[in-house]
């Protein structure tokens, strides 16, 4: 799949993003120690089993990264410049070992870059939802976006 030119992008565009992911003990310890985040909640069962939880959280940047991830290939594949920020990211629910992430994306603005007349600005808006369709997480992306090539 590619991602969508700056033409392609319509407010109010919703995709359900085709790719969904299982969450691992594996990718939550090893996101969490290369990131040097030494929180017990995320790396200590006998730990987290005392929480409010009674288990290990995964890691909020992990789910936040796979969000963003999981909406590449349908949105951004290709076709963005760069990423220019995260805004308001919000976790409602954890999210555990085992837990399936699907994520559904809207987009909510859409601009003229003001100093690169081949690309445009898009707002997107992510929302994650568990396999208990909870949401987990949302957040708003920018990204500077290609224009269709000549």
């Amino acid at each position: 799949m590619a991602g969508l030119w700056f033409e392609q992008l319509e407010v109010g565009t919703t995709v359900e993003h085709a790719t969904r992911r299982t969450v691992t003990e594996t990718d939550n310890v090893l996101f969490t120690t290369m990131t040097m985040n030494p929180a017990p909640l995320h790396l200590d069962h006998d730990y987290a089993s005392r929480s409010e939880f009674g288990k290990p959280l995964v890691n909020s940047m992990f789910t936040l990264a796979l969000v963003v991830g999981l909406s590449v290939p349908e949105l951004t594949l290709g076709t963005i410049v760069a990423q220019l920020g995260l805004d308001g990211a919000t976790f409602p629910k954890p999210v555990f070992h085992g837990d399936t992430v699907r994520v559904q994306t809207e987009v909510i603005e859409v601009r003229e870059s003001k100093s690169r007349p081949d690309a445009g600005i898009a707002v997107f808006s992510h929302h994650a939802y568990n396999q208990r369709d909870e949401l987990v997480c949302t957040v708003r992306r920018t990204g500077l976006m290609h224009k269709r090539p000549a």
